[in-house]
């Protein structure tokens, strides 16, 4: 598929979950025991199994759990107070809010999204939520409307799989990243590269297709940063990828791929991917 293709069709499908505030591709790691209950259910069970507190889950914003993480990646990117957080592909501002609360009213949090019903949805919650540290920018991950070294930490929740130029967000990452700062990514992952067939279907493509884990962190050293690693990882329960409407019209569509398919989604798994950008040495969380 062409890339703008790819982004047109993710920009409407994330777009049409902002404006009816519905869950979206229910993306959640977590305990496999539990999780097989989670199919259909609402964001707030979702949020609990793919990591979130229910404290956590009660301290943001109405509206803005829309169910379409696979991690919880504040929970180990260590935010300190006074420090400035970048959220990419900050949806409806989950994420944004959490770690506004970890940084004080003296650090700063910029969400930058494509789709412009998810932005002005964040935005109406920040101004609702008096959230005076938190902002929202309209822009590309792939080029973002960020200044060179001015952020202390980078996260993602489940969004950089999306990306048809990754190559180019990682080295986005290192460029508005501080010396010494670091990025926390929760995403999906597989140590099988994703099948032909998946990566021409823009139903596969707006859903939820991992990235092979050694293209993802050889790709993270290249666009400059270092002691890239996996830090944490869960399986991903097939029945809450089958679950996802794009994943069965794909399946309905093609049915002499659905046995390579299962088994491909059976490979799958939710990864916290942490790095560096070079500059003082860091301390490990």
């Amino acid at each position: 598929m062409k890339e703008e293709d790819i982004r047109r069709a993710v920009r409407d499908r994330y777009g049409s979950i902002a404006r009816t505030g519905s869950i979206g591709c229910g993306c959640g790691c977590g305990d496999a025991g539990t999780l097989g209950a989670t199919v259909g259910a609402d964001s707030q069970t979702i949020g609990q199994a793919i990591g979130y507190s229910g404290m956590e889950l009660g301290a943001v914003p109405e509206g803005t759990n829309l169910g379409l993480g696979c991690g919880n990646p504040t929970s180990l990117a260590s935010l300190k107070p006074g420090e400035t957080v970048l959220d990419l592909g900050s949806g409806a501002g989950f994420d944004c809010f959490l770690a506004a609360r970890a940084v004080g009213p003296g650090g700063r949090v910029i969400g930058v999204d494509m789709t412009p019903d998810m932005v002005e949805r964040a935005r109406r919650a920040a101004r609702a939520g008096g959230y005076d540290n938190v902002e929202f920018r309209l822009g590309e991950i792939e080029a973002l409307p960020v200044a060179d070294s001015s952020v202390d930490v980078v996260i993602s929740n489940c969004v950089l799989n999306l990306s048809p130029h990754r190559e180019r967000v990682f080295g986005e990452i290192a460029r508005v990243l501080k010396p010494g700062g670091r990025v926390m990514i929760s995403d999906l992952i597989s140590p099988l590269p994703t099948p032909d067939y998946l990566l021409e279907s823009e139903e596969a493509l707006v859903g939820c297709l991992p990235v092979q884990q050694d293209e993802y962190l050889e790709g993270l050293r290249k666009g400059g940063l270092q002691n890239v690693e996996i830090v944490e990882e869960k399986a991903y329960p097939v029945d809450l990828l089958t679950a996802d409407p794009a994943v069965q019209e794909f399946l309905a569509a093609h049915p002499e791929e659905g046995d390579g398919a299962l088994a491909f989604m059976a490979s799958i798994r939710s990864g916290l991917i942490r790095g560096w950008k070079a500059g003082p040495t860091p301390s490990a969380p």
